[in-house]
């Protein structure tokens, strides 16, 4: 990494700083029955046709898309972006917190997130910590989606930098891999303490837990 400029400290959102799970929704809906509910949320409103309205697919053409080939499930599935909101949880606060202290530190900070253009203006309204950003990458704007390298690309692009300056937190080992292989030093989340822990070895002066 080049000791002559602070890294470049990239953020994954969901899983990482924000807590989204379409079974929040979707517990209600099936009243309790789980194994229908992993069903559905496997086979009919899947992570691979959600991810087609991340890279920029309107929400309204794959709702219809896919009430078309299961009309038996068309509420449920109009319900996945209808009701989209009730998949938000909370802020991850112990990474908010990181992403304060490095913000604060110096580090220039930008978010790189798999997330529908459509969606995420109503999550921009619900967490103001989306404005800390120096830049947002956001795959449905740009119209493709993690792990395409054009997406790291366009970030790399955007903010000047070599991949070899950026530290790049997800929780996806396949964004991982991918930005890994791309020269980009990682972090492979999965906790607010483990972020911590690997971060602070990168980023002078961000405090350490005591456990």
């Amino acid at each position: 990494m080049n000791d002559t400029m602070k890294a470049l400290i990239v953020f994954d959102l969901g899983g990482v700083l924000i807590d989204w799970d379409p079974r929040y929704l979707y517990r209600k809906l099936f009243s309790g029955d789980d194994a229908a509910m992993e069903h559905f949320l496997t086979e009919i409103c899947s992570p691979a046709w959600n991810v087609q309205q991340d890279a920029g697919r309107p929400l309204a053409v794959a709702t219809e898309e896919l009430v078309s080939r299961y009309p038996q499930q068309r509420e449920l599935i109009k319900a996945f972006y209808g009701r989209w909101e009730e998949m938000l949880g909370g802020a991850i606060e112990a990474s908010v917190a990181i992403l304060q202290e490095v913000k604060n530190l110096g580090f220039p900070v930008v978010a790189l997130s798999n997330w529908s253009a459509e969606t995420f203006s109503l999550a921009r309204k619900r967490y103001d910590f989306l404005n800390w950003f120096d830049d947002l990458v956001i795959s449905g704007i740009e119209k493709v989606a993690k792990p395409d390298p054009e997406i790291y690309q366009i970030l790399l692009k955007r903010t000047g930098r070599n991949a070899e300056n950026c530290i790049f937190i997800d929780d996806s080992l396949m964004n991982i891999s991918a930005a890994k292989g791309l020269g980009f030093v990682t972090i492979h989340y999965q906790s607010p303490d483990q972020l911590r822990e690997e971060l602070s070895l990168l980023c002078p002066g961000l405090a350490v837990l005591n456990t």
